[in-house]
């Protein structure tokens, strides 16, 4: 789940309990499959998705182990199940912009399931369209700042040079931008140079932000994310809450 504020989601991702950590590996699991299945190879070489989705599940701290066994799963086709992807767009409290991004195997389920987080706390689900216009797709890496050797203007001249759009820099963290075709080759060609990822892969990245000023209603908003990061069905849920 991303937003606004994208080092205290991590954060709050990497201080999650053990059953929490396991949803996580799930739902990345679940991504292997769907990248393997749709990319007709269970070789990343080949397969550029499955090479996006190791590389995420990696920065997850997903096991190796667990990524090789659900890797030799799908390749053998003996997971059966056919998961779709099903992108739903609304609003949320104090007309907060959202877009949740779902991998299902009942549609209908699903859908049912968004709607009604939405409406329990105050946002409504929308049609196809209603916010995406507010988002544009970007390869988002981030990087600690913590035991990195380098500094700052190292770090972003490294970023460029390897094809990065974008370079921002914070009290924590490096956040390096790539057009969504160059996002494989600039990840790639910084882990060469070193580089460990707190995170890496495609996000939704607003381009105005929402603020809630009122303390119930951003309450009301949290744990409307909650439920959908809760939903085994929901992958990815961007939002311009600015927090």
């Amino acid at each position: 789940m991303s937003g606004h504020n994208k080092w205290s989601t991590i954060k709050q991702k990497k201080g999650k309990n053990d059953a929490a950590r396991a949803k996580v590996f799930t739902k990345i699991g679940r991504e292997l499959i769907v990248a393997i299945k749709t990319g007709g190879s269970a070789d990343p070489a080949v397969n550029s998705k499955l090479k996006d989705t190791i590389a995420k599940a990696k920065a997850a701290n997903v096991p190796n182990d667990n990524i090789e066994r659900i890797i030799k799963k799908a390749a053998n086709d003996s997971d059966s199940t056919n998961y779709e992807a099903v992108t739903y767009e609304g609003y949320g409290p104090s007309g907060v912009a959202v877009i949740v991004e779902a991998l299902t195997d009942n549609r209908n389920r699903t859908a049912g399931e968004v709607r009604h987080y939405f409406d329990k706390f105050g946002g409504n689900m929308g049609t196809q369209g209603c916010v995406s216009f507010m988002f544009s797709q970007k390869g988002v890496i981030v990087i600690e700042r913590e035991d990195l050797e380098k500094d700052e203007d190292t770090v972003m001249s490294d970023a460029l040079e390897c094809g990065a759009s974008d370079f921002e820099a914070d009290e924590d963290i490096f956040t390096v931008y790539t057009e969504p075709e160059d996002f494989s080759a600039v990840r790639d060609e910084m882990e060469k140079l070193g580089y460990v990822f707190a995170s890496a892969e495609l996000e939704m990245v607003p381009s105005t932000y929402t603020k809630i000023d009122d303390e119930d209603t951003a309450v009301k908003m949290q744990k409307m994310l909650d439920m959908f990061e809760d939903n085994d069905d929901i992958q990815n849920v961007w939002h311009n809450w600015d927090e």
